[in-house]
This record gives structure tokens, C-alpha cells and sequence, in this order.
């Protein structure tokens, strides 16, 4: 398969958008791109599975290397593992229920509908990419977007929340940028050529004190973007400013870069430094876990207590990255896949019940159970798989997480990952409490009888979504096996570091 049409389709997608007449026009080709980008996921599965099935057990498969820049070595490398494929499927399904779910756009439609989708290109590029100089190109194409999408079609304090997080994000890469130029010239193997390929680096051995160097550097570049605490202040801003559609692929997507670059490049191109700094950053992942809970019971408005769930559950995913075992790991693949779903989903039912209030304060709500039962409903099965209820994404995830961390047999990681685990009475704690105040009791506003439950496309969306999370929650083992094969290199490279 050729995974460059990962990237060629959205590009193909904008120019037809280019060409539409009208908001129509613009809408349907957006549909259509996002649709084609869903059933090539589901095309890259199957392939995936039959190469495995052909005796295809390389790390990277579909891999096409072409030489980009000679003088520094610089190759355009692609290819895919497990991993790839797992998070590749997530951005095809987020990125199609958010064009429905943006189907009432209509300032600047067609710049909006572009902006989207060349971000989708870029988290696309990110997760086919084996070179770290690639892998960095469409990490700043994917971020860059965002400053745009919400400086102008977002809300309330948006030019602030859109530099906030633009400004953040780019010194998150600026560490970045300083952690992969330390790998690239530490990289040279057996006297060979300098590299920035990332299979390559990881057979040659970056010397332990350069590792010791630019490895924090490396994972926190990266854990800027997956809200690693204290560098999480601009999730919240931006996802309360953020539209509805970004929120979707930020939250969704667009944050699960950081998780998988702290885990596909910082921990596994240098593992030494990761075996000796791991504490540090457990400790600090352990607290965004529990302060990102907390933070939400206090929180008034939809979207801040969901943004600050979101620094909640992608710390979780960090913090599993770093317990450095099987079972972990799977489980932090897992809870990105099961948490973009979910915070997608979120954020989809939160601009849909925003969209007819015209409100996000939920004291300012109630009731809505009996004007729009569908959305409603909705709204509590994610709200379930979010606090962790049997049956659904969220808690395969979770209990895989907890159980791996819990492996370790030494007091300190025993310790936080009670400290970890107790976030799940948190959690329940604020979304039970969301869907007394917000769904039950009496209509607060007789202006709410006025409403219609969801329209076709926010069923569409809607749906999508569900579907997904319940998919998961009820069959986990399709999902576990497809990730379980590519973990093996990764752990044996953390346990050859101990």
C-alpha cells in the first residue's frame, strides 16, 4: 500500500474545496475526502494483517525511503507498524465525524474547511514518518493550523487562548528541535554516516551522557503537546476557545502526538537516559493525572471541565509510557485511542448543546433530557466510558494501564500508581455530577422546549463515535493484537537499557 496517500488525499481534498462554488459544494468534498481517508484506514488494517499473516514480521512494512537532502543525509522515509496503523485509524475516524459535525460552519467556510484538513495532513504525515527530520516537518504542519482555526473562528477570549497555545506549543518544539539535532549527531553506528532514520538510529547507541542530555529535552518537547504538567496551562484556553471541530481533532488527535513522540523517539532511541530519569517524570505525569481530575470538579463551563479531563487522561498515557513493560505500553496505546474517541465525542455533544443554548455554563442548564433525548443519551454513554464503565474503550484502557504499572513490585511505582488510579473516583466524581445538573431535574428555561434533537449529520457524527468506543469496549482483543506485535523491539530496548 502506499501510504503517501495519506497525505496526497487531503491535499487532493483542498484543492477541490478550492474549487467549490458554494457552502454545499465546499461541505461535500470535505465529506467525501474525509470519507476516502476512512476507508483507506480500514483498507490499511486488512493489508496490515495479511502482510503480518504472509510472514511479513519486519518493525516498519509499506517502508519507502527516498533520498530528500544529501549533504545532511536527509531521507523522505515512511512505513508503518502496529502502532501506526492503530493511530492512523483513530485520526481517519475523529477527522470524519468532525466535518459533520462542522456542517453548519458558515464564516469563512471554505478557509475553515482547508485549515481542518491540512491539519489533518500533517498529523497523518507524523504517524507514516521513520525519519525524525519528516516526523518533525509535519509536526509543525500539524500544530501551525491551529493558531488559525481558533484566532478566528473561535470564542470568547480567542486571539489570547490562540496564542496562548501557539506560543507554547512552539517552545515545546523549540526543545524539540534541540532533542533530535543532539540524536541526529550522536547517531553515527560503527563509524557510519550521520542519520536521522529512526530505525537506524536505534541500532547504533547514543552514548549515555548525550542521552542524559537530550532526553528530557526530547520527551518534554513532546509532552508540551501532551499536556505534561506543568506545561499544560494552554490545553484548557484552547480548547475552550477552539470550535467545535478543532476541539474534536485537537483533544482527539492532534494531542496524542506527544504521547506517541515521547514513546517512538525520546523513550526508545534512548533508553539508558529513560531508565534513570523515569522517576522524575512519573512523578510529574502522576500529577497531571490527579490535578487534571480535580481541576474539572471545580470547573463551571462544558468545555473546561472536559479540557481539564483531557489533561487528566493524556497524563495517563505518559504515565504508562514510562512504566516500560508490555502491558503498559499496550495500555497507553489503548488509552489514546479510547481517549480520542471519547474527548471527540465530548466536544462534538458539548458544541451541539452549545449550538441550541447558547450557553456552556451548566447551572445554567437542566433538563435537557426531556428536549433532546438523542443527544442525551449520548452524552451519558460517554460520559460512562470516560469514568471507566465495563463495556466500553475507556475501561480496557484504564485497567490495562493500571495493571502493567502495577507489575512493578517496588514500593515507589506502587505507590503512584495508587496516587494514578485514585483519578477514577475523581473522574466519576465530576461527570456524575455534570449529568445530574446538565440532563436531569426540571427544564430550567422554557426556551428549551424549543429545541430539535439532532440533526442527520450530528447523528452521523455521533454515532461514528460511539460506535468506535463501543467497538473497542466490548471486542478489545482486535485492537490489543494489532498493537501487542509492535511493542516487542520497543521493550526489548528499555530492558536491555536496565
Amino acid at each position: 500500500m502506499n501510504l503517501n496517500l495519506f497525505v496526497i488525499v487531503p491535499i487532493l481534498t483542498v484543492i477541490a474545496i478550492l474549487m467549490a462554488k458554494d457552502n454545499k459544494q465546499t461541505r461535500l468534498f470535505a465529506a467525501i475526502g474525509s470519507s476516502i481517508q476512512v476507508l483507506q484506514a480500514i483498507a490499511l488494517v486488512y493489508l496490515f494483517y495479511a502482510e503480518r499473516g504472509n510472514g511479513n514480521t519486519a518493525q516498519m512494512i509499506f517502508m519507502q525511503d527516498y533520498s530528500w537532502f544529501s549533504i545532511p543525509n536527509i531521507h523522505y522515509i515512511i512505513g508503518v507498524d502496529g502502532i501506526s496503523v492503530a493511530m492512523i485509524c483513530l485520526t481517519a475516524i475523529v477527522v470524519f465525524a468532525g466535518i459533520f459535525a462542522s456542517w453548519e460552519v458558515t464564516t469563512l467556510h471554505r478557509e475553515f474547511f482547508i485549515s481542518l484538513i491540512l491539519l489533518s495532513s500533517g498529523v497523518y504525515g507524523f504517524f507514516i514518518s521513520v525519519d525524525l527530520f519528516t516526523m518533525f516537518l509535519y509536526y509543525e504542519v500539524a500544530v501551525i493550523p491551529m493558531y488559525l482555526l481558533i484566532g478566528i473562528w473561535g470564542s470568547g477570549p480567542k486571539e489570547y487562548s490562540a496564542m496562548k497555545l501557539t506560543l507554547m506549543l512552539m517552545g515545546g518544539s523549540a526543545f524539540l528541535l534541540v532533542g533530535l539535532l543532539g540524536i541526529y549527531f550522536n547517531s553515527a553506528h560503527d563509524g557510519g554516516a550521520l542519520t536521522f532514520n529512526i530505525i537506524e538510529i536505534a541500532k547504533a547507541h547514543i552514548p549515555v551522557e548525550a542521552q542524559r542530555f537530550f532526553f528530557p529535552l526530547t520527551f518534554v518537547g513532546f509532552g508540551v503537546l501532551g499536556a505534561l504538567f506543568p506545561f499544560h496551562t494552554w490545553s484548557p484556553d484552547g480548547h475552550a476557545s477552539a470550535p467545535t471541530a478543532v476541539s474534536m481533532l485537537h483533544a482527539g488527535v492532534l494531542m496524542k502526538l506527544g504521547g506517541y513522540g515521547a514513546f517512538r523517539v525520546a523513550m526508545y532511541l534512548m533508553p539508558e537516559a529513560a531508565q534513570e530519569q523515569a522517576w522524575i517524570f512519573i512523578i510529574l505525569t502522576s500529577i497531571s493525572v490527579v490535578y487534571g481530575a480535580f481541576g474539572a470538579i471545580f470547573q463551571t463551563d462544558l468545555k473546561y471541565i472536559n479540557a481539564y479531563s483531557s489533561v487528566s487522561h493524556c497524563g495517563l498515557v505518559l504515565f504508562a509510557i514510562l512504566m516500560m513493560n508490555t502491558t503498559a505500553l499496550n495500555g497507553a496505546v489503548l488509552q489514546m485511542i479510547s481517549h480520542g474517541l471519547m474527548t471527540a465525542l465530548f466536544f462534538a455533544l458539548i458544541g451541539m448543546i452549545y449550538g441550541r443554548t447558547h450557553t456552556r455554563i451548566i447551572s445554567e442548564m437542566g433538563g435537557l433530557m426531556k428536549v433532546i433525548p438523542f443527544l442525551s443519551v449520548i452524552y451519558v454513554i460517554a460520559g460512562l466510558a470516560s469514568l471507566g464503565l465495563p463495556g466500553l474503550s475507556g475501561f480496557v484502557a484504564e485497567m490495562t494501564i493500571f495493571f502493567g504499572a502495577f507489575q512493578h513490585v517496588d514500593t515507589f511505582h506502587r505507590v503512584v500508581t495508587i496516587v494514578a488510579a485514585s483519578s477514577i473516583v475523581i473522574t466519576a466524581v465530576y461527570i456524575l455530577r455534570v449529568i445530574g445538573v446538565l440532563l436531569l431535574g426540571p427544564v430550567k428555561n422554557k426556551h428549551f422546549f424549543e429545541f430539535k434533537d439532532a440533526t442527520w449529520f450530528e447523528r452521523v457524527s455521533t454515532i461514528t463515535l460511539v460506535s468506535a468506543v463501543a467497538a473497542i469496549g466490548m471486542a478489545p482483543f482486535w485492537l490489543s493484537e494489532l498493537i501487542t506485535g509492535s511493542l516487542k523491539p520497543f521493550v526489548d530496548k528499555l530492558l536491555a537499557a536496565l
